[in-house]
């Protein structure tokens, strides 16, 4: 009997002993392809020799100081990539290095109170997110994201949060509306939600450039995030980016508001930041906000023990740069087309598939138990999983997540393969998930 404290008290996880390139290997020899990269972090697979050497140079050097008595030089050099290649408009802005995107989101719902403050502005309190959304599971971010179903047994524990749809075209697109009409129509929200609440009275608005698991991978329209800058920046509200998930490359450049025409005032990072050979997150705050303290208090107000800590730090950076050496950028924006269209080859036309979406690599199908009322399964059914456990029968990993009970959301079944996925590896992951669906819902149809 395990003494771990498992997510399932109930079942009993294979071993994992090893990594080959995109494959993770179990005990007994079994090989399965990571097609999801856990939950899109393993963004260079599980044995890239380059970051490996990164992490035991530092540890030759030096594994860790309290940042409170020293800076090192691979924390130095991520932050300075980092802004160096932020989106246009962040200006010089710093990086702060914490260790998990729940964290980071903390820190940056923290960093806003505080920039409000340093400018005499204590009444601004309001946070406004999205519906569906998820920033994290540490009370604050679980507490500014939308996502129903995580939030129902903690709810007496989480403070006061604004939340507005998010746009989800497959269900709220209306018939014969404009792209144009819809994101404005769904930014909108936005302002109404800020005059509700009082425009002096709210500090920031959260929300994933592409939205992560809660949503499958959904892009905003057009236009949608400019028009959110504009209203951000007409009422005074920060805008946090959570781009934990969809940053770092994972739809196709390196920060995914790149792909908007705008900048956020704070960005939220993870998961691909390290590519999961160290627990590393980031908090990118643009030159407005560090200037508003360094005129102020010149103190920042957030502290943890492992802040920018050296090794992962090191490992982070050396991921960076064999992104950026290698140009697998360019191979995201190759292979994610080719994943696209090779899900909509499979899929498309499948009688319990209503969905397909995403950008770069970083996809998903949505399941639903009536492609014309769009109808999903009940959540008793547990469709997404049964998905999910089919393809992980045949040697494929995938990332599900259930409906919402209101009936307003499918079964969603999320893809992240690594950057450096090779053509083949992603006809199989096509094949592979469109078995699994064949498998798992002909039954339900």
């Amino acid at each position: 009997m395990s003494s771990v404290l498992h997510r399932s008290l109930k079942s009993t996880l294979p071993s994992v002993v090893g990594g080959e390139g995109s494959y993770l290997v179990d005990d007994a020899g079994n090989r399965y392809l990571d097609a999801c990269g856990g939950a899109a972090v393993s963004c260079l697979g599980h044995d890239n020799a380059k970051v490996i050497a990164a992490l035991k140079h530092q540890l030759d050097q030096v594994s860790f100081a309290h940042t409170s008595f020293f800076t090192n030089a691979p924390a130095e050099e991520l932050a300075k990539f980092l802004v160096d290649r932020a989106p246009e408009g962040t200006g010089a802005g710093r990086v702060m290095f914490l260790g998990s995107g729940s964290e980071a989101m903390e820190a940056a719902l923290k960093l806003a109170r505080q920039y409000h403050l340093e400018r005499g502005q204590p009444e601004r309190v309001r946070i406004i997110a999205r519906s569906p959304s998820y920033h994290g599971n540490t009370l604050g971010a679980l507490a500014t994201g939308g996502h129903a179903g995580r939030r129902a047994p903690f709810q007496p524990l989480l403070m006061e949060v604004g939340h507005i749809e998010a746009p989800y075209a497959y269900r709220l697109r209306e018939s014969g509306e404009t792209e144009a009409d819809y994101a404005r129509r769904m930014a909108d929200l936005l302002e109404a939600k800020i005059l509700e609440l009082g425009p002096r009275n709210v500090m920031a608005f959260v929300a994933e450039p592409v939205v992560g698991a809660s949503l499958g991978t959904q892009p905003a329209p057009a236009g949608y995030f400019k028009r959110i800058r504009e209203i951000c920046d007409a009422h005074d509200v920060l805008f946090i980016a959570d781009e934990v998930m969809c940053g770092m490359g994972r739809t196709g450049s390196l920060f995914a508001l790149e792909q908007e025409g705008i900048c956020a005032d704070i960005t939220t990072l993870a998961k691909g930041l390290g590519a999961g050979y160290q627990p590393i997150a980031a908090v990118m705050a643009a030159e407005k906000v560090i200037s508003a303290i360094e005129t102020g208090s010149g103190t920042l107000w957030n502290g943890h023990t492992y802040m920018s800590h050296a090794v992962a730090t090191a490992g982070a950076l050396a991921v960076q740069q064999v992104i950026e050496d290698d140009g697998l950028l360019a191979n995201v924006r190759a292979r994610g087309g080719q994943l696209q269209q090779s899900l909509h080859v499979r899929l498309a036309q499948h009688p319990n598939v209503g969905d397909i979406r995403g950008r770069g690599l970083f996809w998903s199908i949505e399941a639903v138990a009536d492609r014309d009322t769009k109808a999903p399964f009940p959540v008793e059914r547990s469709v997404a999983q049964n998905i999910q456990a089919e393809a992980f029968a045949r040697g494929v990993m995938t990332y599900s997540a259930q409906g919402c009970a209101d009936g307003r959301l499918g079964d969603h079944v999320l893809l992240a393969p690594a950057y450096t996925s090779t053509p083949d590896e992603i006809e199989r992951i096509a094949d592979t998930l469109a078995a699994a669906v064949n498998a798992a819902l002909d039954a339900q149809a």
